[in-house]
């Protein structure tokens, strides 16, 4: 069945109407003819599993990743890049229900800080788009940058010299199962993360990576599949630094940062100019992303943090940083006297602020409320319990994922008098 894509939706999926069918599908853009030969639901959507565009859309930019239409990781390279941010303000609008600008990432590729790379028998690269076993091999992401050609060469010159099993994903069988590469985009310090199963890694394994500031090895001792485990020893560096503006932070293997360091410091200046007053609650803290940058310009900050782990990092960011900043465990939901607070900053997951949470600001009233979201549907759920007593100020976008259908949002909430 043939149609034209009418639009995209908030996945950043071509829409195409056949008949009563809507049918989504993946890397097409407005205005492409595509045959439409077979779909599978996905909850309450029609996806297309096999299609072909057989008249492009004047549209289109040619996509400067070899892998992409394949590749599960980057969705919209097809789509020019104005294009992208014009289709995230008209996801942000029609999600919120207002207009929100979205600033541009300074960098569209090369951007990307960390990549994890799955090690499987299947191959060494990144998920085939709609599967969970199977895997695109590759031999760089151009997202991330040329030292990801350099790190998987050497990977590919250790599995072979060593004759090591690959992980089978199906199977939940195998030593070698992920290797995470991080990089400090403003520093140039490169780290190196294999992940295995339990078993013996040979004593030669860090020389193929010599060139690399820091080297781990994690093992991963659950079925689980994924990118990280317990650390079981490192070279070289412990960590490896990122400079963000004027502030240095370190990085572990185990531990979040922003993925897009150049969006970054935007993303930090913005935090800062819409802070109010002396004392700033620092709530989802993480590693002091934003706390160790508020401490520097004179905050008196108050850090909160599920992960203890992310709280001893942000210990030592502050202390890394010369500034004074208090960081502590804690849960959203167990805050207390918000209202001691000038500014309440809220990084919160992909599932929103806890509703306890919500209660308490609306129970406390902090003057200056900061949403920063990286889900915008849960952002609109949760600005709608907040304007019982708030006003939204200033909204802003930040394209932190350049050729995804994600989008960052800062929100100034400003307590109504």
């Amino acid at each position: 069945m043939r149609g034209v894509v009418e639009g995209l939706d908030n996945e950043g999926l071509g829409i195409v109407r056949l008949g009563r069918r809507e049918i989504h599908v993946p890397f097409t853009a407005p205005g492409d003819v595509v045959e439409v030969k077979r779909w599978r639901r996905k909850k309450r959507t029609l996806v297309a599993t096999e299609f072909e565009v057989v008249e492009p859309s004047s549209t289109r930019t040619e996509p400067k990743c070899p892998y992409f239409g394949t590749c599960g990781g980057c969705l919209l390279q097809h789509v020019p890049y104005g294009e992208q941010i014009r289709f995230k303000s008209e996801k942000l609008l029609k999600i919120l229900g207002f207009e929100v600008d979205v600033i541009p990432s300074p960098r569209i590729y090369g951007h990307r800080n960390r990549i994890d790379v799955v090690i499987s028998t299947g191959g060494i690269g990144f998920r085939r788009r709609g599967t969970w076993w199977d895997v695109v091999d590759i031999t760089g992401c151009p997202v991330f940058g040329s030292s990801s050609e350099r790190v998987l060469r050497s990977l590919r010159e250790f599995i072979e010299d060593f004759k090591l099993s690959l992980y089978g994903i199906r199977e939940n069988e195998g030593f070698l199962r992920y290797v995470v590469i991080r990089e400090g985009k403003f520093t140039g310090e490169l780290m190196v993360n294999l992940v295995t199963s339990e078993g013996s890694l040979p004593e030669e394994f860090p020389g193929y990576f010599d060139y690399a500031t820091s080297v781990y090895w994690s093992v991963n001792r659950t079925p689980s599949d994924v990118s990280y485990g317990d650390v079981e020893r490192f070279w070289g560096s412990e960590f490896i630094r990122e400079r963000i503006g004027d502030v240095t932070y370190l990085i572990h293997p185990n531990s979040f940062f922003q993925t897009n360091s150049y969006a970054a410091v935007r993303l930090v200046e913005e935090v800062i100019e819409l802070a109010e007053g002396g004392r700033v609650l620092d709530l989802y803290s993480g590693v002091g992303t934003f706390g160790v940058w508020l401490a520097k310009r004179g905050f008196t900050v108050e850090g909160i943090e599920m992960n203890p782990f992310a709280v001893e990092m942000a210990v030592r960011n502050a202390e890394l940083n010369g500034v004074k900043a208090t960081f502590k465990t804690g849960r959203d939901r167990d805050v207390e006297n918000l209202s001691k607070y000038d500014t309440v900053v809220v990084d919160p997951p992909r599932a929103g602020l806890h509703p306890k949470l919500i209660g308490k600001i609306l129970r406390d009233k902090p003057e200056n409320l900061i949403y920063v979201s990286c889900n915008p549907k849960t952002l609109a759920g949760n600005l709608e319990e907040l304007s019982k007593a708030y006003e939204i100020e200033k909204a802003i976008g930040l394209d932190m994922f350049p050729h995804t259908p994600h989008v960052e949002t800062v929100v100034k909430l400003k307590l109504r008098v």
